[in-house]
Order: structure tokens, then sequence, then C-alpha cells
């Protein structure tokens, strides 16, 4: 395996891309500035380009404050994103290394490459940086096979997976299986184009259990994604310090169909009501199934108890 750790925070580059898009303007993010609507539990939150963002993004980049709050947001997304793709032109050159090696020893085509990352990345979507939250941009992860003996080229599909089946996944083409401590499931069939199974996951669960963590002022909420409708609930406390200074406890959800960008929170709308009352079922059936009850943490249990059906 091959890890590339150097997409994070601040970016460093090989010089030979200092000049890398320099004369280029990038195109911006639809919500860039026209930040989405989100909630109480998440509005305010999360270090992005704005000048009170609390990592400070753009103090580090050196951007004068004298610009106004939209300058500034959108100097600073043209210097963050120059600064990582100068980056990630340096993992492209590696990745074409490996693969011009396994060119030259003949062994491309009887090799399986899986390129993929830990998660998303957000840059400057939503105004937030790093990872962590809930919402696309940092929920879905890259996840491009090569696999000549296996995959036609181009193909895509829409099987719902999540990165607990990655390595049953790599098992599988390996000739293993899974053992029985791991909770994903494989999902080679849907490489080889094979029909999903009818008892292949409608929803996926996911939890930022850290709260404001690394200056990032990311609360802690968790939540789940169908294949088109997403719940979150923010409950921003902390685990392990319940003296932890406290966030709003809110709810979002989102019809990814209609508003792939999340910039409209459908939560109180009353012709949702039923399916926000269906995925609750489900997220409540998912954190059993995972062993996420936080019965350990009776201020966590609180704020659940206090708001699950606000």
């Amino acid at each position: 395996m091959h890890h590339f750790k150097a997409p994070h925070d601040m970016f460093n580059n090989a010089e030979r891309y200092d000049s890398y898009l320099e004369d280029v303007q990038i195109p911006e993010p639809e919500n860039l500035v026209n930040r989405p609507d989100g909630s109480k539990g998440s509005r305010g939150l999360g270090s992005g380009m704005r000048k009170d963002a609390p990592w400070h993004l753009g103090k580090r980049l050196g951007i004068s404050p004298d610009l106004d709050e939209a300058d500034y947001s959108r100097t600073c997304y043209q210097l963050y994103l120059k600064r990582y793709l100068r980056c990630v032109k340096g993992v492209d050159d590696n990745v074409g290394r490996i693969i011009a090696h396994l060119r030259r020893t003949g062994e491309l085509d009887n090799t399986v490459i899986i390129y993929t990352g830990d998660q998303g990345f957000f840059l400057g979507e939503h105004d937030l940086m790093d990872k962590r939250w809930m919402y696309e941009e940092a929920m879905r992860m890259p996840f491009i096979v090569h696999w000549p003996k296996g995959v036609k080229a181009g193909q895509v599909n829409d099987w719902l997976i999540n990165n607990t089946d990655f390595a049953p996944t790599m098992l599988k083409l390996a000739g293993g299986e899974t053992p029985h401590f791991m909770q994903g499931r494989n999902f080679a069939s849907a490489l080889k184009g094979i029909a999903k199974p009818a008892d292949w996951r409608r929803v996926t669960y996911y939890r930022y259990w850290m709260h404001l963590a690394h200056r990032l002022a990311v609360p802690a909420h968790f939540g789940i994604r169908s294949d088109r409708y997403k719940l979150i609930f923010f409950y921003g406390v902390d685990n392990k310090s319940p003296d932890k200074k406290r966030t709003p406890v809110a709810w979002e959800f989102y019809d990814l169909q209609k508003d792939p960008a999340e910039m409209i929170n459908l939560y109180a709308r009353p012709e949702h009501a039923a399916r926000i009352t269906e995925m609750k079922t489900q997220l409540k059936e998912t954190r059993i199934k995972l062993n996420e009850t936080d019965a350990r943490f009776p201020q966590i249990q609180a704020v659940i108890q206090n708001h699950w059906d606000r």
C-alpha cells in the first residue's frame, strides 16, 4: 500500500510546481460566499475562508484583513486551492511512477489497483476546509479501480458502500474471505457489474465523535445517508469531557437529488415529516447494530432523548 499524507492542512508541494496555475482563476463552488441554510447546529461554525474562521486560514495565507468579507473569502480560496492543486500534482506524479513500473515489468494487467482516500475534503464548499462534517464533499470518497480481468473501463455503479467495505472487498479480490470481526461487506460483485443483492444496505452511517477539536470548530454529530436523502443530528457534546463547551442541538435533512450542494435544510418542512420519521427509525436501528448507542455517555444520551422528536 502507498499512502500520501501531504494533502493535509496548508499543503506543501514540490518546488517544480511553485508556479503551477499561477495565472489561472479557479472556479468557485456555488456555496463559498452564498452560504447554505443549515441549522443552528452548524451555522457559524467550522473553519473556512471567512475572516472570523477559528483556524485563521486567511491570516496564515497572509491575506489583508482590510478586504471586505466576500473578497477576503475569494482571495483565500484562490490561494488555498492553488496550494492544494500544486501538492496533489506531486501525488499524481508518484501514482504515475507506480503504474509505469508495473507496465515496464509486465504486471499492469495482472494487478488490481485501487485509488481511494480516508475521506473527502472541503476546499471552500459550505465555506469549509478540511473534513469531519457529514456534508457530501467530505463524506464521499474517491474510489477508482483498475482490474482488467474483472472491470470494464468506464463502468460506474450506484451501490451504497462505505470504507468498512474496502478490506472485505480487497480480501475477496485476493481470493480470501471476510473475517467475522469485520463490519463491512465485500462488493466485488459491483465491480464485475453483477446486480446488487436484495439485502444490500439501504443507508450508510456517519459519525464524528470528536467535538470542537483541533481548532476546527466542528460539532459532534451523526447521521445516515440513503441513495437520495441525508439526515444529520448535531448533538454538540464531547463524549469524554462533559463540561467542554457545547454547541446548539439541531437536525438537518437534505434531498440530494434536488439539492446536491446541500443548500436548503428541509427538516422543518411538513411534506418531509414521514420520510424523516422513517430515517430516524433507520438511524436508531443502525446505531444499535453498530453498537453506537452511546450507552457509556449519559450526557449524550440526555441530548438524544430531549431532542430526538423535536
